[in-house]
């Protein structure tokens, strides 16, 4: 940890090819931000990232990263995370890295409650392979795949997260610099499993879910009397479709994460026995 690390100190000697003006940018500029602001630095930083256009975020970020295949980010996060406690484990994706083939892993990784942070990019589009619908799509969404709409009621990542028992659910804007980086701020600060759904406008895919819309639309949840750790007031602003929010919209401040639980040093690794790699591809023999 340092208390001297600025956020530029996260940037690589890549430059992003994300189409100018692309949400992401300022998505990755917040997750920066954040992880300068917590006293974090690149020397103790580990981001996993999924497939799409979000997954080339580890590429532009300097610290530890592994580029994982399509909708297994999670998994491998929770994987670090367990082998080295110490490190600060962030998660990034899209919606459909993270809400289609990768669903199911974001419902497991969000009931462990491993202590990490999880940035999902939501541009309510396939951009990286040009311009299908996807899961957050809206139902009358007009797409080359999708002339006639979509049909289908968009996921709701954020309901998706509550029923699974989430600790620290939230939401923001990429183009809302200082109240994205303060938002997953907070999410690195949480202990358990920090969620943050980021509004992260396609400009090239998507001409719906614009920067403009997200403007008049966002209803900041701190100029609001809500209550991040009222369930039942998470609850109601979770199932409202008719608004996009902005900020912590659910937090169990009491939360224990899973290492914690279950006792893991992630960096004693003295116990493992020497044959351990060996058993472990008797093991696989033994089934293949």
């Amino acid at each position: 940890m340092s208390e001297n690390v600025r956020f530029t100190d996260f940037k690589s000697d890549k430059q992003p090819t994300w189409c100018p003006g692309c949400g992401d940018f300022g998505t990755m500029n917040g997750m920066m931000k954040a992880l300068a602001n917590t006293g974090n630095d690149p020397d103790n930083t580990f981001v996993v990232a999924g497939i799409g256009c979000s997954g080339k975020i580890g590429t532009y970020m300097h610290s530890y990263a592994i580029h994982g295949v399509h909708g297994r980010a999670l998994p491998v996060g929770i994987g670090v995370k367990m082998a080295n406690s110490d490190l600060e484990v962030m998660v990034a994706g899209g919606d459909g890295d993270g809400y289609s083939i990768g669903a199911g892993h974001f419902v497991h990784a969000v009931r462990r409650n491993v202590d990490m942070s999880y940035v999902v990019m939501d541009n309510r589009i396939y951009g990286l392979t040009k311009g299908q619908f996807s899961p957050t799509s809206r139902e009358d969404f007009e797409t080359a795949t999708s002339p006639d709409g979509t049909h289908q009621q968009p996921v709701n990542p954020l309901a998706l997260a509550l029923a699974a028992g989430g600790t620290f659910i939230a939401q923001s804007f990429s183009s809302d610099a200082q109240r994205h980086a303060e938002i997953v701020q907070q999410a690195i600060e949480h202990d358990g499993f920090g969620f943050v759904n980021v509004y992260s406008p396609c400009v090239t895919f998507n001409d719906v879910d614009t920067y403009d819309y997200f403007r008049d639309a966002i209803v900041d949840l701190d100029e609001t009397d809500h209550d991040p750790n009222d369930y039942d007031a998470a609850k109601e602003k979770i199932l409202d479709r008719d608004k996009e929010y902005q900020g912590v919209i659910y937090q169990d401040e009491e939360s224990t994460p899973y290492e914690v639980l279950e006792g893991v040093d992630g960096n004693d690794m003295s116990e493992v026995p020497d044959g351990a790699p060996d058993d472990a591809m008797d093991l696989v023999r033994e089934f293949y």
